[in-house]
């Protein structure tokens, strides 16, 4: 089976490449990821951070949270990833992003106390968690 994602920003000066197994992928609900995206929510996959590198251009960091830190594209403002402190061995990418979005389907909705009232019934089939964990 081929785990190789490839992906970039829109104007194409970012490129990436996830070469690895998914280990989490979702929709995300929370403000932070609102703000960052200007969108409603914004679906993660989730690789070892061994397994994820940047193939071209480099990208903008923005330090959003005192454990996290995100990168975009300092032309177009394409959001692509997401490190937090606690996990250095995780790196999340941002689906969309994705040469082909399709390559990865999410399974759980989180942060869900954050989500948006215009997305009721949205993807309600999928496990939610008004956190981010089932715990």
């Amino acid at each position: 089976m081929n785990n190789v994602r490839d992906g970039g920003c829109l104007c194409g000066k970012i490129r990436y490449r996830a070469d690895g197994p998914v280990r989490w992928s979702g929709h995300c609900h929370c403000r932070l990821c609102q703000r960052a995206s200007g969108a409603p929510l914004v679906t993660w996959f989730t690789v070892d951070a061994g397994d994820f590198a940047f193939t071209a251009g480099s990208p903008q960091r923005y330090r959003s949270s005192e454990k996290g830190e995100r990168t975009f594209c300092g032309d177009c403002g394409t959001p692509l990833t997401f490190r937090h402190d606690d996990s250095a061995q995780d790196v999340d990418i941002t689906a969309a992003s994705l040469d082909d979005p399709d390559n990865v389907a999410p399974t759980v909705n989180v942060h869900t106390v954050s989500r948006r009232r215009f997305l009721h019934g949205f993807d309600e089939t999928l496990p939610s968690y008004r956190d981010g964990s089932e715990s």
